[in-house]
């Protein structure tokens, strides 16, 4: 068999591996908007607007499991996040500063405490 042929018979399944990567990260983002319509039943609206409904699927799959917890509490420290996301301190620490970094938080120290927050608009 030629080297043509076995890329050609590799090709279809190639094309429909993709197929099923794009599908499940539709699934995941799909994931996201359902739990944040549980979280506030008449709507998004009440989500800060910068971290938005489409702002929060923009971003990569960590950073937006972190972002959705911290709307979800409202207030706190990395270890309540890591409590909530099953991660350990340190990673929900880094990728906090990632989204204060970003723009998308705020953080504010208490003490020796960082507290990080979702700042509402208006």
């Amino acid at each position: 068999m030629t080297m043509y042929k076995k890329l050609q018979e590799k090709q279809p399944t190639h094309v429909l591996e993709r197929i099923r990567e794009s599908l499940e990260r539709l699934n995941e983002k799909m994931d996201v908007m359902i739990e944040i319509q549980k979280q506030n039943p008449r709507g998004v609206e009440s989500i800060p607007d910068v971290l938005d409904v489409m702002t929060l699927l923009s971003l990569p799959d960590h950073l937006r499991k972190t972002a959705v917890t911290l709307c979800r509490l409202g207030h706190a420290t990395a270890d309540q996040v890591a409590e909530q996301t099953k991660r350990a301190r340190a990673v929900e620490s880094g990728y906090l500063n990632q989204l204060v970094f970003m723009g998308y938080v705020k953080k504010e120290r208490q003490g020796r405490r960082a507290y990080f927050y979702v700042e509402k608009e208006g």
